[in-house]
């Protein structure tokens, strides 16, 4: 009996639970419950200002960088270096400036807090070893600024090619650069075989394009800086915000530009023999048979020679000096023209006299007579037709 009491329950318990059957909720586990940073009114973006109480502790272990400069660097920093040593110490960053190596470095001390603040130091250090001036490497410092030292030394082969190419990014008196710099919101320094630039990370990247599309020839700066320009301005618009821009950007085509033929000298034809020795000045005094004269003819025949250079040097003189009272030839070509002309005049009146001449005489040979071309009514012929009148 106990048995069918059991089953009795269990059928009713089952009936019971697919009637009153509801849809299950997932139940979330313990990496899906719901963190205090999944906000939206919290900007992810927003670097913020490191607080010390964050790490009172302090660090476990001591971090050192260090990095060489340029001999010509070595006065600059002896005079700036304390400025250095006091805004890197307000951070519990322990510098050192090593004259005998050429070498600076940084390392972490019991004070410092930040555990990031030993790479901004770094950073620090390198700006400063490529020409950077100290009160514009210490802004490194902040949480906002980030820095990037570009390597342009091996991206060209031939010297020449890369000052012109770095000439045209630093442009007339600086104004490509400065373009740059106002576009990327960065500081910009060219130095040598790099290029040091600081801003934010979005103006860093751009910086990195357009240097390294004008050290490897594939854009000029000034097309990069029209690009940068419409992006600025389409980025205004808030339509276009997830829309694809590159049908509004300008697309450059690159111009071949023919280049001077290097002009190569013919190879002369390899000869196993040496070339043959030129006489000495023994063997042409044996040619002319100097060599056999006495010491007094030779003497003669020498002064004879300067003699007779000195000579043609004189009338060389004379001639040029006599040159400037030579008067000029007077112009063949307009006597001629002259002449010319007188003779096309006198031509001119004696074929004139002529057509008179012949005008006259034919007039006087024909002696026309106006009276015989007027018609004249006929007397005769009329008295004549009144006879027959009559007679009839």
């Amino acid at each position: 009996m106990g048995g069918d009491s059991v089953v009795e329950e269990n059928e009713r318990n089952n009936g019971g639970g697919e009637a009153e059957e509801k849809p299950r909720t997932r139940h979330k586990g313990k990496h899906d419950k719901e963190k205090p940073w999944d906000d939206p009114s919290i900007d992810h973006w927003k670097i913020e200002k490191f607080d010390p109480s964050w790490n009172e502790s302090g660090m476990l272990e001591v971090s050192t960088f260090s990095t060489l400069f340029p001999q010509y660097r070595e006065k600059y920093l002896q005079e700036c270096w304390p400025i250095v040593k006091g805004a890197l110490k307000e951070y519990g960053i322990a510098c050192e400036l090593n004259l005998v190596e050429g070498s600076m470095t940084v390392s972490t001390t019991r004070k410092t807090r930040d555990p990031y603040i030993i790479v901004k130091s770094r950073d620090l250090i390198k700006l400063l070893s490529r020409s950077v001036p100290a009160p514009q490497a210490i802004k490194v410092l902040n949480d906002e600024m980030q820095c990037d030292i570009i390597k342009i030394g091996g991206l060209v082969r031939n010297k020449g090619r890369l000052e012109k190419r770095k000439n045209h990014l630093i442009g007339p008196n600086s104004s490509t650069l400065k373009a740059l710099e106002i576009l990327t919101g960065c500081y910009i320094l060219v130095q040598g075989n790099t290029v040091a630039a600081m801003g934010s990370f979005k103006g860093l990247k751009q910086v990195r394009k357009v240097v390294e599309d004008c050290i490897l020839n594939k854009m000029h700066p000034v097309y990069s800086i029209k690009i940068l320009m419409m992006r600025r301005e389409l980025a205004k618009d808030p339509t276009l915000a997830n829309e694809n821009w590159d049908r509004f950007l300008p697309r450059f085509k690159k111009k071949n530009v023919k280049q001077k033929k290097v002009k190569t000298k013919e190879k002369k034809v390899y000869t196993p023999f040496p070339p043959p020795q030129p006489p000495s000045k023994i063997d042409l005094q044996l040619e002319s048979g100097e060599y056999f004269l006495s010491d007094q003819m030779k003497q003669a025949k020498k002064w004879h020679d300067k003699q007779e250079k000195q000579a043609e040097k004189i009338a060389e003189s004379k001639k040029r000096r006599e040159a400037g009272f030579v008067p000029p030839e007077e112009p063949k070509k307009q006597s001629n023209a002259h002449t010319d002309n007188k003779t096309n005049v006198a031509d001119l009146a004696l074929s004139l006299k002529k057509k008179t001449k012949d005008f006259g005489m034919r007039e006087s040979a024909e002696k026309l007579d106006a009276a015989d071309y007027i018609a004249v009514p006929d007397t005769t012929s009329s008295k004549k037709k009144s006879k027959r009148s009559r007679t009839s």
